[in-house]
């Protein structure tokens, strides 16, 4: 079964869908989140105001904010490789992560 991690900068609940200035670019993101998980994909989301300890308890994460901050978030790996850091997925990648996801192969480009 593949996996997707994200690792979310701290944001007021655990996906950045609260309070009343929601980005539209993280509605769209977790509405992919959740219809990846639907089709088999296990998706773990973690918030690092939430959840500092599963920054830390992750190598490739720890390694990531101790070189580059919190610059380096949000982060998102695919089966515990970095697919992308800094920033969230475009609709366009969404669209290409949502059908990678969903393929046999493992291969990532980071």
């Amino acid at each position: 079964m593949k996996t997707i991690q994200v690792y979310d900068p701290p944001m007021c609940c655990s996906t950045g869908l609260c309070g009343n200035d929601i980005d539209p670019a993280l509605v769209s993101f977790a509405a992919m989140l959740t219809q990846l998980n639907k089709s088999g994909i296990q998706v773990e989301r973690y918030n690092l105001g939430q959840q500092p300890m599963a920054f830390v308890q992750n190598p490739t994460v720890r390694a990531l904010l101790e070189t580059e901050g919190v610059d380096a978030l949000p982060l998102i790996l695919i089966d515990g490789k970095v697919h992308l850091k800094g920033r969230y997925l475009t609709a366009e990648e969404r669209g290409t992560l949502s059908k990678f996801a969903l393929m046999e192969t493992t291969e990532v480009a980071a």
